[in-house]
């Protein structure tokens, strides 16, 4: 298992591109939209911070005197500097997971969509079809002739995925999205790459389903826009 801080590395590369000075261009999938204004992923053994290539040089200066301390302990004080120059439209906070590793459990419902079959999710789960060549690993369980729950690649690097689970709402508390998920999680590994998923603090049904995965929490990461 990778340590937490290497983990966190390949959390916040997997979210969003960077250009040649590491700074964060764009969210990493279609339609790429503007990257956040700044990233703090916390762990135990330290943080990492990431600004977006367009904030301003006076505003990365004035927040890079919090280096050296935890940034998330100055999170009043960091989106001070952000106003600064415009609002905050958007504040995003919650934990990181990893799977560990699941090659060994068993998925038999769960059934991978591909290039041959992926018309299968075209009525009921019309973005991940029309992305469909951004989004594998993609696994889906049936029922009653139709897929209910998905699991899919919502972003990815040549290193690591991070998860994207839904499950209709009539079908939930059956359990495929814990199978849908074992499943992808599975495949991604197989592939030689990490399994993450993240979810924000307010999503308490998808803190529940990370729970239920058994996932090991390695940090949490704070963006705002």
């Amino acid at each position: 298992m990778l340590a937490d801080l290497e983990l966190m590395e390949h959390h916040v590369k997997v979210l969003f591109k960077h250009d040649n000075e590491n700074r964060m261009t764009a969210v990493n999938e279609p339609p790429y939209d503007d990257a956040p204004r700044i990233f703090i992923g916390g762990t135990k053994q330290g943080y990492i911070v990431r600004y977006s290539n367009t904030l301003k040089v006076s505003l990365v200066e004035k927040l890079e005197t919090y280096k050296g301390t935890n940034p998330g302990d100055h999170l009043v004080d960091v989106i001070n500097v952000l106003v600064t120059d415009r609002p905050i439209n958007n504040l995003w906070i919650g934990p990181a997971y990893v799977f560990p590793n699941v090659k060994s459990r068993s998925c038999p419902k769960a059934i991978q969509v591909t290039h041959e079959n992926k018309e299968l999710l075209k009525d009921h789960f019309q973005f991940t079809f029309e992305d469909f060549e951004y989004k594998q690993p993609c696994f889906v369980i049936m029922d009653e002739g139709i897929p209910v729950s998905i699991c899919c690649s919502a972003r990815q690097t040549s290193k690591a995925d991070e998860a994207s689970v839904f499950t209709h709402e009539n079908y939930r508390g059956r359990g495929y999205g814990i199978e849908v998920s074992n499943a992808w999680a599975a495949e991604v590994q197989k592939q030689g790459r990490i399994a993450l998923y993240s979810t924000s603090w307010d999503n308490f049904a998808s803190q529940s389903v990370a729970k239920k995965l058994k996932l090991i929490q390695y940090g949490t990461d704070i963006h705002m826009s």
